[in-house]
C-alpha cells in the first residue's frame, strides 16, 4: 500500500510516509537494504582448488618419488614451493571476496525517513520500498528513489557512471543508491532496494565475475601435462631399454622414476614466484602495488588496454578550459585540479589577462556557491566544496588574478535567484561600492543569451551563440555569463537589459602527457581503447585529443545495440552502463585478446573482475580497489607503461629458466637412452641424476628469474595469446640445446671409457657443469658498455660448480653418490670440455632463442595512415629494471603485423 501521498492528522497537506508497521513488514518481506555478503568458501575447497593446476599435481608426485628415493633436501624443496603457492592463491581469493564487501563503505549508514508523519534517523540497511526519504547536500542517496520534491538538487554520480560532471534532477527522476548530493534537497519515494537497487545490481555483477586463469597460468598448465606425459614415456622407455639388456627390474625401476624427476623442472614455481615476488616489488616502487603475483606478468600478454575516461585519462575534476571574452578573443586556462594557479593562453602563447576575460572570471566568480579547500595533511590537493563546477568557476577566478575572497568581500550579494530546471540559469544580485547594483547571470547559453534578458544586438549574439556552439561540439560545458551596472535594485527573478560577458566552457581535462602515452601504448603494440558513460560528442573530443579517434571512425553507443560485436576497430565507446562493460571484455577475448581493464568507480569493478587484468586507481572507490589486480598509487596510467616492461622482463626469464631446465632434462634423458649405444652400460645412477638436478634446477635456475629486461622489451610487440610457452622457437631450442649437452657427455664418457678411466664419474661430472655453462649462456643480451646486471646468477653457479665437483672429491659425497675419485688433470678435461656447449650457444645468439626485439605482431587495430609517427618507448636496461615509457632517440613509424582477428590479411600500416 502506498502511503507516501497522505496528508498529516494535522492538515497541513506534507507527506506522512509509510506507518511503522506496514514499514516492518516489507523488511521481512524484502529484507535488508543491503549487499548481500559474497557466499563463503571453506579453506579446504580454497586449498583443493589450488591443488588441481597440472604442474602442482606433477610437483607432489615428484616429491612421493623423491621421498620414496630417500631425496629428503629436493623433496623438502618441493613440497616448500606447493605450499607457498597455494598459499599465495588462496590469500588472493580472500582479497578478491573482498570487492563485494567494499560495496558496504559506500552505502549510507543511516537515512532520514518519514514514517507516521514524524522524521526518523534509521540505519540505511532498514529502508524498505515506497519509504520517503529526505535527502540533501552531503548526503548518500540509501536506495533507488523516485523524487516527490525538488529544490535546485544536483548529484554526484561519478562513481556509478564515471560522468565527471554533477547532473542535476526534479520531480518524477529517479535517483540511484550510492549517489552522493552535492547541491539542494529533494524528497523521494523508495523504489528499489538491496540488490535490486543500482547499487545492488552491480554487487550482482561483481559477485558474478570471476577472473579467470592468467595466460601464463594456463600456458604453465599446459607445459605440466606435457611434461608429464613425456618425461613418464621416455622414462618408460630407458626401463624396457635396461631391462632388455639385462639390468635389474628394481634398479630399473628407480632409474626410471629418477629420470621423471629429473625430467620436471620442479623449480619451475619457485622461480616464477620469485620473478613474479621481484617485478611485484619493482612495480612498487613506481607506485603500482599488484594484489596477485601473476598480474605483474599478464600485463607483459596485454594487447588491449581498456580504460574509462574520469579520474584515468582525466583528471577527474572540473575546470574551465576555454573562455570566450565579449569581443570574441578565445583563452585557454591551464592548470591543475581546483589549485588556484595556473596560465592563461592566447594562441598558444601565455598573455596577461586582458581586462574583459578578468571581467568575465569576476562574473563567474560572483555568481557562484561554492568555495575551495586548500590541501591538508590527509588531503593533499585543493578541493572544492559545494558544486564542482561553480568551484571550477572559482579557480578560474583565481587564475586570473582575482582573489576570491577579497573579490567576494568587495561586491557582496545582496539578493538572488538560485537556479532552477525551468530557467535553467542563476541571478545574483551585488552592491557596489559607488551605491549602484551589480546583476550577474550564468547559465546555459540559449537561456541567457536571449531577450528579454539580454540586450545585445544580434550579430554579438550570433557571433557568441556560433561560438558556445563549437565549444559544446568539442565535449565541453558552456555557460553563458551577461551582467549589468544599474541604479535600482533590480528583481533577480525577471533580470532585463543585461550585456553579455562572455563564455566559459567547463570541462574534465587530460591529465598531462596523456596524449603521449597513447601514443606510447601503440608503439609497445598495445591497444588503448577509451570506455565511458560520458556522452558521445564528449568521449569523440576526448578521443581524438588523445589521437584515438577522428571524424569517419567508428564511435560506439552502448544505448544502440550490442557491444560484444562492435566494430573491431572501434577505440571509443560511449554511454556504456556496467553490465555493457563486460561485453565489451568479453567480446575482445572472444578475438583472442589479452584485455587490461583500468576505473576507479564502482561502476567499474565489474569489469576489472572480468578482464584479463584489473587496475584500479588509487584515488578510487575502495569497491574498486579491491576488485583489481593492479592498484596504481598515484593514479597514473604512465605507470602502466612501466609494469608492462615488467611484465615483458619476467615472462622472458621464465622462458629462459625453461630452456635452460628442459634443454638439461632432455640432455639427462637422451644421455640415458643413447649411452647403452655407445658402450656405456649405465651412463649414470639414480643418486647422481637427483644431485645433478638439485644443483641445476635450484639456486642458479632461481637466479635466472631476476635477469634484467632485455633492450628494446617495450619496442617489440605483445607475444600472441595463443602462443605456448615453448613457442616462439623455444622448443626447437631446447631440443637444439639439450643435444649438444648430451653430445659432449657422451663423448666424454666414450673417450674416459677408451681411456680406462672412471667414465660414470666423468659423465656425471660434465653433464653438471655443462649445465650450469648453459645457465650463463642463456642470460639476457645486455646493451653495448652494460656489464653484469644480475650478480647472483654468477654466485648460484660458481656454488654449484664446486659441490658438483665436491661429488668426486669428497669422499662422504661419493659414498652417497656412488662415483670415483677424478685427478686435476682429468677435472680440468672435464671443464673444458663442458664449456663447449655454453660457448656454442654464444655464438650461436642470433639464431638461436633470440627474442623479437623489433616491430612484430600489435593488438593495435591498424589505420591507413603513412604519415603518422610516434616516439618509441624505451626501458632502462642499465640495472636491468624498466624504465618510464619515453621518446627514444627519434620518432619511430608505427607498423605492425595483422591483430588475432586480422590474421591473414596482410601487413598495413598503423594509425
Amino acid at each position: 500500500m502506498h502511503t507516501d501521498t497522505r496528508n498529516r492528522p494535522d492538515g497541513l497537506g506534507e507527506p506522512c510516509g509509510l506507518g511503522s508497521a506496514e514499514a516492518a513488514a516489507r523488511l521481512r518481506a524484502d529484507g535488508p537494504n543491503s549487499v548481500a555478503p559474497p557466499a563463503r568458501r571453506h579453506l579446504a575447497a580454497r586449498v583443493l582448488h589450488q591443488l588441481t593446476d597440472p604442474l602442482v599435481a606433477l610437483l607432489l608426485a615428484a616429491a612421493v618419488v623423491t621421498a620414496a628415493l630417500g631425496d629428503w633436501p629436493d623433496t623438502a624443496v618441493i613440497a616448500l614451493v606447493v605450499l607457498v603457492n597455494t598459499a599465495i592463491g588462496v590469500v588472493q581469493e580472500v582479497r578478491a571476496d573482498r570487492a563485494i564487501a567494499a560495496l558496504d563503505q559506500l552505502a549510507a549508514p543511516t537515512a532520514r525517513v518519514v514514517r507516521d508523519g514524524q522524521d526518523l534517523i534509521v540505519p540505511a540497511a532498514g529502508v524498505v520500498r515506497d519509504d520517503l526519504v529526505r535527502v540533501e547536500a552531503g548526503d548518500v542517496v540509501p536506495a533507488d528513489l523516485r523524487l516527490v520534491e525538488a529544490s535546485r538538487l544536483r548529484l554526484d554520480e561519478s562513481a556509478l557512471t564515471g560522468e565527471s560532471a554533477p547532473v542535476g534532477r526534479d520531480v518524477g527522476d529517479e535517483v540511484s543508491a550510492g549517489t552522493v548530493v552535492t547541491v539542494g534537497r529533494a524528497v523521494g519515494t523508495v523504489v528499489r532496494t538491496g540488490t535490486a537497487s543500482a547499487l545492488g545490481r552491480i554487487s550482482a555483477l561483481v559477485s558474478a565475475t570471476r577472473p579467470g586463469a592468467t595466460p601464463l597460468q594456463r600456458r604453465l598448465a599446459g607445459l605440466g601435462r606435457m611434461l608429464g606425459l613425456v618425461a613418464v614415456a621416455l622414462s618408460g622407455l630407458v626401463f624396457g631399454i635396461g631391462v632388455f639388456s639385462g639390468r635389474p627390474v628394481v634398479d630399473m625401476a628407480v632409474t626410471a622414476v629418477s629420470l621423471v624427476v629429473a625430467a620436471v623442472p620442479e623449480s619451475l614455481p619457485a622461480v616464477v614466484t620469485l620473478a613474479l615476488a621481484l617485478g611485484a616489488r619493482r612495480m612498487a616502487t613506481v607506485r603500482a602495488i599488484p594484489r596477485r603475483l601473476h598480474a605483474v606478468e599478464t600485463l607483459g600478454s596485454v594487447t588491449v588496454i581498456a580504460s574509462d575516461k574520469t579520474g584515468t585519462l582525466t583528471e577527474g575534476r572540473m575546470a574551465v578550459q576555454r573562455a570566450v571574452a565579449v569581443d570574441g578573443a578565445a583563452y585557454d586556462i591551464a592548470g591543475t585540479g581546483y589549485e588556484p594557479r595556473g596560465t592563461v593562453r592566447r594562441d598558444g602563447a601565455a598573455v596577461a589577462v586582458p581586462d574583459g576575460l578578468r571581467r568575465l572570471a569576476r562574473a563567474g566568480l560572483l555568481c557562484n556557491d561554492a568555495t575551495l579547500s586548500p590541501p591538508t595533511d590527509e588531503r593533499p590537493g585543493w578541493d572544492a566544496v559545494g558544486d564542482p563546477l561553480e568551484a571550477a568557476l572559482v579557480a578560474f577566478a583565481a587564475r586570473c588574478g582575482l582573489d576570491p575572497a577579497t573579490t567576494r568581500a568587495a561586491w557582496p550579494r545582496v539578493a538572488e535567484h538560485p537556479f532552477d530546471q525551468a530557467n535553467r540559469r542563476m541571478t545574483t544580485v551585488h552592491r557596489s561600492c559607488d551605491g549602484r547594483w551589480l546583476v550577474v547571470c550564468k547559465g546555459a547559453p540559449e537561456n541567457v543569451l536571449a531577450a528579454p534578458l539580454l540586450d545585445a544586438d544580434d550579430a554579438e549574439v550570433a557571433a557568441l551563440t556560433a561560438r558556445a556552439h563549437e565549444l559544446a561540439g568539442a565535449g565541453l560545458r558552456v555557460l553563458a555569463v551577461a551582467t549589468a551596472l544599474v541604479e535600482t535594485l533590480p528583481d533577480p527573478a525577471a533580470p532585463t537589459g543585461l550585456r553579455p560577458a562572455g563564455l566559459v566552457a567547463v570541462g574534465d581535462p587530460l591529465r598531462a602527457g596523456a596524449a603521449d602515452l597513447a601514443a606510447s601504448f601503440d608503439a609497445a603494440g598495445v591497444r588503448l581503447l577509451l570506455v565511458t558513460g560520458d556522452h558521445p560528442a564528449t568521449a569523440a573530443a576526448i578521443g581524438g585529443q588523445l589521437g584515438l579517434w577522428r571524424d569517419g571512425d567508428p564511435l560506439v553507443r552502448g544505448d544502440e545495440g550490442e557491444l560484444a560485436d562492435a566494430h573491431p576497430a572501434a577505440r571509443v565507446y560511449a554511454r556504456t552502463q556496467p553490465e555493457q562493460k563486460l561485453d565489451i571484455i568479453a567480446g575482445l577475448q572472444s578475438r583472442g585478446h589479452v584485455v587490461a581493464m583500468t576505473g576507479d568507480g564502482v561502476n567499474d569493478a565489474p569489469a576489472l573482475r572480468r578482464a584479463d587484468i584489473g587496475v584500479a586507481m588509487g584515488g578510487g572507490t575502495e569497491v574498486a580497489r579491491q576488485a583489481a589486480d593492479l592498484v596504481l598509487v598515484d593514479d597514473e596510467l604512465s605507470t602502466v607503461a612501466a609494469a608492462i616492461g615488467e611484465g615483458r622482463r619476467i615472462y622472458d626469464n621464465i622462458r629462459r629458466f625453461l630452456r635452460y631446465a628442459l634443454s638439461g632434462g632432455v640432455a639427462e634423458i637422451a644421455v640415458m637412452l643413447l649411452g647403452p649405444l655407445f658402450g656405456l652400460p649405465v651412463p649414470l645412477l639414480p643418486a647422481q641424476i637427483l644431485w645433478i638436478n638439485l644443483l641445476t634446477h635450484g639456486v642458479p635456475g632461481v637466479a635466472l628469474g631476476a635477469e634484467p629486461a632485455e633492450p628494446g622489451t617495450l619496442r617489440r610487440a605483445p607475444r600472441s595469446p595463443q602462443e605456448s610457452v615453448l613457442g616462439a622457437g623455444l622448443g626447437r631450442d631446447v631440443l637444439v640445446t639439450g643435444g649438444l649437452i648430451a653430445a659432449v657427455v657422451l663423448g666424454a664418457g666414450v673417450a674416459a671409457a677408451r681411456w680406462d678411466r672412471p667414465w660414470q664419474s666423468v659423465v656425471f661430472v660434465v653433464l653438471g657443469l655443462a649445465q650450469l655453462g648453459v645457465a650463463l649462456a642463456v642470460r639476457a643480451p645486455r646493451p653495448a658498455g652494460v656489464r653484469a646486471g644480475n650478480p647472483a646468477l654468477f654466485v648460484a653457479v660458481a656454488g654449484s660448480a664446486l659441490l658438483q665437483v665436491g661429488g668426486v672429491l669428497v669422499e662422504p659425497l661419493r659414498m652417497l653418490l656412488g662415483t670415483d675419485p677424478l685427478g686435476a688433470a682429468e677435472l680440468t678435461a672435464c671443464a673444458a670440455v663442458a664449456v663447449l656447449p655454453g660457448l656454442a650457444l654464444r655464438l650461436l645468439r642470433p639464431r638461436l632463442g633470440g627474442t623479437r626485439t623489433g616491430p612484430g605482431p600489435t593488438s593495435a587495430e591498424p589505420r591507413e595512415d603513412p604519415g603518422r609517427t610516434a616516439p618509441a618507448p624505451r626501458v632502462g636496461d642499465g640495472d636491468g629494471g624498466p624504465g618510464p615509457m619515453a621518446q627514444g632517440p627519434g620518432p619511430a613509424t608505427l607498423t605492425g603485423e595483422p591483430t588475432p582477428e586480422q590474421a591473414g590479411t596482410g601487413r598495413r600500416r598503423m594509425r
